[in-house]
């Protein structure tokens, strides 16, 4: 087990008010236990945006492409901390401006590794100008590139076995949303409006 899994991540209900903690390790358990998680997509000037293919060694989708940098805060964390702690120890990076865009609840079964993914994701958009600052951590992302995301949600729906099954969603908030902040980041949202549901099959969403 790594560090990380024994953190603890705060349980939510689906309208993101906090039931307790759990560890990382038994949250992703399954059946799995609903937790607070966020994902970040960082956009170039240009609108592209840029994806991380997950390390082998992760114990969840090892080695499928995923958005920027995703992770959990402690219970109590603000999002923008949290994102920006998992932004350098991923990326090298930080802290870099997020603005929530939207939340994407899931739920998505790891077929390789048998870990469970039940999340209450808040989206974080973050603008991004300094690609030479890039400086991956190995032990945590394998490869990294830009790409547009109407072709990448295109993708997607091609070839999902290549993503992560939360992509599809995060892409989805990030188009579909209108320009205006749903909330700063490190608000908790009371009513998770826009989120749906996901499932893994056969290594698809």
């Amino acid at each position: 087990m790594t560090s990380r899994e024994g953190h603890l991540v705060e349980l939510v209900d689906h309208g993101g008010r906090s039931l307790g903690a759990s560890s990382v390790a038994d949250a992703h358990q399954p059946p799995g236990q609903l937790h607070r998680a966020f994902s970040v997509l960082l956009v170039a000037p240009d609108g592209r945006v840029l994806l991380q293919q997950r390390a082998a060694v992760k114990t969840r989708f090892p080695l499928r492409w995923a958005n920027s940098c995703c992770g959990h805060p402690a219970p109590g964390q603000s999002l923008a901390d949290a994102a920006n702690r998992r932004l350098r120890e991923e990326l090298g990076v930080g802290p870099v401006p997020l603005t929530e865009v939207g939340v994407h609840v899931y739920r998505a079964e790891d077929p390789a590794t048998g870990r469970v993914e039940v999340e209450y994701d808040h989206v974080l958009r973050g603008e991004f100008t300094r690609p030479e600052e890039l400086h991956p951590d190995p032990a945590e992302v394998a490869d990294l590139c830009w790409v547009d995301p109407v072709e990448l949600a295109a993708d997607i729906d091609r070839r999902p076995e290549r993503y992560a099954p939360w992509l599809v969603g995060v892409v989805g908030r990030l188009l579909h949303h209108d320009g205006t902040p749903t909330a700063p980041a490190g608000t908790v949202p009371t009513d998770p409006a826009g989120a749906d549901e996901a499932s893994e099959r056969s290594g698809g969403r």
